[in-house]
């Protein structure tokens, strides 16, 4: 696998580092590129643990590979094949990786081993194919999984990372039209998982969030603490799209029918009643970390965090996560 490129600071120092047998400094050098790689796993993966996992075996067969580094490619073309081949060999032995019926009349689709990426976990490297916020949304994400895993590999090394179809073809063992032809029905998929959506990837993308999204979250944090129902359903598109992973069971349903069921289910009655959220952000996306006091508790303990898609002023798409017993999301349990 080789770049068209000249021996480059960091694959002279690797070498040496490999030469030297000194694991400290191998840790030193393949560290920088963990937020990346990170970010990467769980475009394959779409579950933030799986994602940790996958980007230690990474650097553990790097470490085992170590030998086979001569830099003819750059380190982190290196790390990133790697990375997803250790992804793919995950997903060959794993049978629950793949989208399930969702129920929908539209013959829709859900990932319930979808979870959301803290944001402080992102690269904080400028580059628009590592972070930019379109290929983070959870919408990308779950559009992606509907994708073959090696099909999957493909789109994302060519169309998201930006690689030419030599490198993704070296990385992956495959021919050159064979990564064509897989890219070309990749992105047939993601037209059809994403019709409303932006669908150019590699060029210049959003990474804050609107002042049209901050209002709207906090206009639902209000109603939420005021069990303001009125004002909750007038946030809500009536196509909403809801769901509350891991279970199952999307809906597509109006404002009125999404808070009569919840309130039906229990919420914003006696005992479930007493609210306070924190704004939040993950996957890029404006969120709502949401706390609460049960009778005789004097706390506010960490209910769930409820990840909001906007669009024109509302509500289109609510994606809710236990959020209880992770804390990787960053959030404190208690307030």
């Amino acid at each position: 696998m080789t770049d068209a490129r000249p021996l480059g600071a960091d694959e002279a120092t690797f070498i040496a580092v490999v030469r030297s047998g000194d694991t400290a400094r191998f840790a030193l050098i393949t560290e920088r590129h963990r937020r990346e790689l990170q970010v990467h796993c769980y475009r394959m993966l779409a579950n933030y643990e799986d994602a940790q996992d996958m980007t230690q075996e990474t650097f553990l067969r790097a470490w085992n590979k170590r030998e086979s580094f001569k830099g003819h490619a750059a380190l982190r073309t290196w790390l990133y094949r790697i990375a997803t081949n250790v992804c793919l060999d995950f997903l060959a032995k794993r049978n629950d990786r793949t989208p399930v019926p969702s129920g929908l009349s539209d013959s829709g689709s859900e990932v319930l081993y979808l979870q959301p990426y803290p944001d402080r976990m992102l690269p904080e490297d400028p580059q628009e194919s590592v972070v930019a916020r379109e290929t983070i949304e959870l919408a990308f994400i779950v559009a992606v999984q509907h994708l073959p895993p090696r099909q999957r590999a493909v789109f994302i090394l060519r169309d998201v990372v930006g690689w030419p179809a030599s490198k993704a073809a070296d990385a992956l063992e495959l021919t050159i039209a064979s990564v064509t032809s897989a890219l070309q029905r990749a992105r047939v998929t993601m037209r059809e998982q994403l019709p409303d959506r932006r669908l150019d990837w590699r060029s210049p993308a959003a990474h804050e969030l609107s002042n049209d999204e901050r209002g709207v979250v906090k206009s639902y944090i209000d109603a939420h603490e005021r069990n303001d129902l009125d004002r909750l359903m007038s946030l809500l598109r009536d196509d909403l799209r809801f769901v509350m992973l891991p279970e199952a069971g999307t809906s597509v349903i109006t404002a009125k029918d999404a808070v009569d069921g919840w309130v039906s289910g229990g919420l914003f009655q006696p005992g479930y009643d007493d609210w306070r959220c924190i704004a939040t952000t993950v996957n890029r996306m404006p969120a709502a970390a949401l706390y609460l006091r049960t009778p005789d508790d004097p706390e506010y303990r960490l209910f769930n965090i409820a990840v909001l898609h906007i669009v024109d002023g509302k509500i289109a798409e609510l994606t809710g996560f236990d959020a209880t017993d992770k804390p990787w999301l960053d959030l404190p349990p208690t307030l």
